[in-house]
């Protein structure tokens, strides 16, 4: 194909539920190598807890300022696979994501307007004209991730569509009064750290804590700033208030999950 002629060293992040224990991650970084084996790839991550499109969409979010200008971002946390939910992709700025139409994407969505989307619907950019119903990764998104990558315009992987009816996941908006501010988890690390959908810029130069059980979890800087064992409350490094166990598992103290209700307290 006349498109595959740029085989310049391009660049592509990819992120999955796949894990590692399986063949999955390499067998896409075979199918990116088939196209061009110079293009750089780096991998976000692949332990996305399995089917967890709302951690997904927390990590795309968190990584996006970090991609390099021109970055094709191959994203798949995708139960769907199979089903009629579509293969997209789309351009913000200077980078492009593939993934399944599923809200993965919705988090970067907040931010920059998408520029344009196109509905992955051309088989010619695919790595087989019938991809298997339960591998999309394989034969759908990191082939067309790759020929992006490999300066391929996007109008030509896929036929345009309005940015506005991508799926876009939706947590329950902030509610905020002088003298609280309630939200929700929209993300739990691997520390048990369970990172809320409340900005810095809420509680920025302000005394507060968060509300548990009739108590208050106090606010600190830093993990350190509360003895070992106890919970503290604090700004994250990806700019969401946080709340965490000094050298312990918030979520397994607390009991809270995806969604779990938090209360912000602020001091007069």
């Amino acid at each position: 194909m006349e498109d595959r002629q740029a085989k310049t060293g391009g660049i592509i992040a990819l992120l999955s539920d796949f894990g590692l224990q399986d063949v999955y991650v390499g067998v896409m970084k075979a199918a990116i190598a088939q196209i061009n084996p110079q293009l750089t790839v780096i991998d976000l991550t692949h332990q996305i807890p399995p089917q967890n499109i709302a951690a997904g969409r927390f990590c795309l979010l968190n990584a996006y300022a970090y991609l390099p200008p021109k970055t094709v971002c191959v994203a798949v946390v995708d139960p769907g696979v199979g089903s009629d939910r579509r293969g997209i992709a789309i351009e913000i700025e200077d980078r492009c994501f593939v993934a399944p139409d599923n809200g993965l994407l919705s988090g970067i969505l907040q931010h920059p307007e998408a520029i344009a989307a196109v509905h992955l619907d051309r088989p010619d950019y695919w790595r087989t004209g019938s991809p298997s119903a339960t591998f999309h990764g394989r034969d759908i998104f990191a082939p067309v991730g790759a020929h992006l990558a490999n300066g391929v315009p996007l109008a030509k992987v896929g036929t345009a569509i309005d940015p506005r009816s991508l799926i876009r996941w939706q947590f329950p908006p902030l509610k905020t009064t002088p003298t609280e501010i309630c939200g929700c988890v929209q993300y739990i690390d691997r520390f048990g750290n369970l990172v809320s959908n409340i900005p810095a810029a809420s509680v920025a130069g302000k005394s507060w804590g968060v509300k548990w059980q009739g108590e208050k979890i106090p606010s600190g800087r830093a993990y350190s700033d509360r003895p070992v064992g106890e919970l503290v409350a604090l700004i994250g490094s990806h700019g969401w208030v946080e709340i965490a166990v000094n050298g312990g598992n918030a979520r397994d103290r607390l009991g809270w999950d995806y969604g779990g209700a938090i209360a912000i307290t602020i001091n007069d």
